[in-house]
């Protein structure tokens, strides 16, 4: 069938979920997050021959949070090989909250379940290569830059600062993992990278483009180009099915069925192979962690263009 959408018909689906808003609330433990307004709401269809439909707040940045886990992840992988990144974080999907420390404290050897948690997200981001942590921002830009055809995307200095201030579940995730061997050097470093690395910010377009290339194997869109290995892509997409939407990513996989990451700003990246990148994002969570009315969204997109992949 046909797997296209017109931005008019995007532009009623968003209608349709606007109500689903108060069913949700802005997050509010980042002071700089609080601020969002619930209301912008945005989509973006980036398909692989390069046609992209988009509707709502179509310029508006968001950071990406969370979704910038896939980013260093694959980053991570190519400066470092599996063996490697995969001795220091596992590969299982977590029931627990990801901000959790419980499983860091039982399981042995005490290391995060996957990179999709917060432990095992910045036991990746001390593994990108840098010789500061000034040099490690400006390789997770450039690849960002690289991903989206656009490298005219920074950094929200003022979610950044904000997150760093308050990331003292952070902190205590990496001195613990310090003491057990997973990560090494400066937390405060690390947490500055980690922190800037989530504030990246973004339109739509731009990341539905990102998830375009790793629908395409991690191939760039124009040139062909392979940015990511396409063995690594896999890996990335593996874990974005199996842990992408925190400890809601069974009942996603059942409703939506297609690799997805979401974010704290009320973002979700997905990826469809064949058919290229979707982006939603709504700043209102539901307990999960995730975008209430982008939830709605993917599951409209899904069930109308049949994009699951099971």
């Amino acid at each position: 069938m046909n797997k296209k959408v017109t931005e008019q018909q995007l532009q009623e689906w968003i209608e349709h979920v606007k109500p689903f808003t108060r069913l949700g609330k802005v997050p509010d433990y980042i002071p700089a997050l609080a601020k969002q307004d619930p209301e912008h709401i945005a989509v973006s269809v980036f398909h692989l021959d390069g046609e992209c439909v988009r509707a709502g707040y179509v310029d508006h940045l968001f950071t990406l949070q969370s979704i910038s886990k896939v980013i260093a992840l694959a980053l991570a992988l190519m400066d470092q090989g599996e063996d490697y990144v995969f001795s220091k974080v596992g590969m299982e999907p977590t029931g627990d909250p990801f901000h959790s420390i419980a499983k860091l404290e039982t399981s042995n050897p005490s290391k995060p379940l996957n990179p999709m948690i917060n432990a095992g997200a910045l036991a990746v981001t001390n593994m990108i290569e840098g010789e500061s942590p000034t040099d490690k921002v400006g390789k997770l830009l450039s690849f960002v830059h690289e991903l989206a055809g656009d490298n005219t995307i920074g950094i929200d200095t003022e979610v950044a600062s904000s997150e760093f201030e308050t990331a003292h579940l952070n902190r205590a995730l990496c001195y613990y993992m310090k003491q057990n061997g997973i990560i090494e050097g400066s937390v405060e470093e690390l947490l500055d990278v980690y922190t800037k690395q989530c504030s990246i910010a973004v339109n739509i377009q731009q990341l539905a483009r990102i998830g375009a290339v790793f629908a395409n194997e991690g191939r760039d869109l124009q040139s062909g180009r392979q940015i990511i290995p396409k063995h690594l892509a896999r890996i990335c997409k593996t874990f974005m099915v199996t842990c992408g939407m925190y400890d809601a990513s069974g009942s996603f996989a059942i409703r939506v069925g297609i690799p997805a990451k979401s974010g704290v700003s009320g973002a979700i990246m997905g990826c469809v192979k064949d058919v290229g990148g979707i982006a939603v994002v709504g700043p209102s969570l539901d307990e999960k962690g995730n975008s209430v009315v982008g939830m709605q969204l993917l599951e409209m997109l899904s069930s109308r263009l049949e994009l699951s992949i099971f």
